[in-house]
């Protein structure tokens, strides 16, 4: 973080947040850190897209005071908001955390500029009103340092607000064709994101996670799960997995396959199938989705997966 001083009122908020600039914290990588050298740029970079979401702020800063790993920074990128309260916090940051200021341009826009302002070898998106256990960013690290050929890694998701419960998510490419096994919150080496270009900026209707995920994959990453539920997920009931997304499902998925149609085609899916392994989705679980996106309206389609997702959620 940054080791500029804060003035009375950011020191204020510096204070409450206990947030530490990475510039005076030890190698978490190793048990012993006495008498490591202090660090002079951040391992992880978090970014954090903001869009007249404030009131969430405060519990997000809360939950980085209690990652057990310190050396990381904090990157803000307020997407344009216009509602008072927002524009108030964000002006009251504290001198540790960056702001990053951009005209209203959509979450992967804001996700994009946050990666470009990013020192960290490793970056973590994560959304203002989401959470991460103590223990997710020091396991996340080692797991990234210990195997080079892991690109990103990501956890079980634990479930609040208008669903409750964990959700698992697995490393199944053949899987990630039909539904979207991974979180939106990789922590990832900033050079994956590079190789495949960052976000689509045009995807501001949901589902950019989805595609960036593919694209990944389709890059050669590889991803690892941590096998615990330590990303937490606020699901509101007029967010974008109840609401937007889901009722458009039928729209995003014909364009994520239009996307990337050479992953659609059969010699390629039952190779994929083959190199995958065993997953959540069946062949005959695929070749239903596939046929009913076919034969149905978009809208019919999105529409009954959004009430199959709605039933569960109750």
């Amino acid at each position: 973080m940054s080791t500029a001083k804060a003035s009375s009122t950011e020191l204020g908020i510096h204070l409450r947040h206990g947030l530490k600039p990475a510039t005076t914290t030890h190698d978490m990588s190793s048990p012993d850190s006495a008498g490591a050298t202090p660090q002079t740029s951040p391992a992880v970079s978090v970014v954090v897209p903001c869009w007249n979401a404030g009131q969430f702020l405060d519990g997000l800063f809360e939950c980085l005071d209690k990652q057990t790993f310190e050396n990381f920074e904090v990157i803000v990128v307020d997407d344009g908001s216009t509602e008072p309260e927002t524009l108030k916090t964000l002006s009251a940051l504290p001198a540790s955390v960056r702001l990053v200021r951009q005209e209203n341009r959509g979450l992967p826009s804001a996700r994009n500029t946050g990666f470009r302002s990013a020192k960290g070898e490793f970056v973590l998106p994560l959304d203002c009103d989401d959470r991460i256990q103590p223990e997710f960013l020091a396991l996340g690290v080692a797991t990234l340092e210990a195997n080079r050929s892991i690109d990103f890694v990501f956890s079980h998701m634990l479930l609040t607000g208008a669903r409750q419960g964990v959700v698992e998510r697995s490393f199944n490419p053949f899987d990630q064709l039909f539904l979207n096994q991974l979180p939106y919150a990789l922590l990832m080496r900033k050079a994956a994101w590079e190789r495949v270009g960052g976000y689509d900026e045009s995807m501001t209707g949901g589902y950019e996670d989805w595609d960036f995920n593919m694209r990944l994959i389709r890059s050669g990453s590889v991803g690892q799960s941590l096998k615990a539920p330590l990303f937490v997920y606020r699901v509101a009931g007029d967010g974008m997995l109840l609401q937007k997304s889901a009722r458009r499902h039928g729209e995003l998925w014909r364009r994520i396959r239009n996307k990337h149609p050479q992953a659609y085609r059969l010699s390629r899916l039952m190779q994929l199938r083959r190199e995958s392994g065993p997953g959540k989705v069946s062949l005959t679980v695929a070749a239903a989705l596939l046929t009913s996106a076919l034969l149905l309206p978009d809208r019919i389609f999105g529409a009954l997966f959004h009430r199959a997702l709605a039933s569960r959620a109750r």
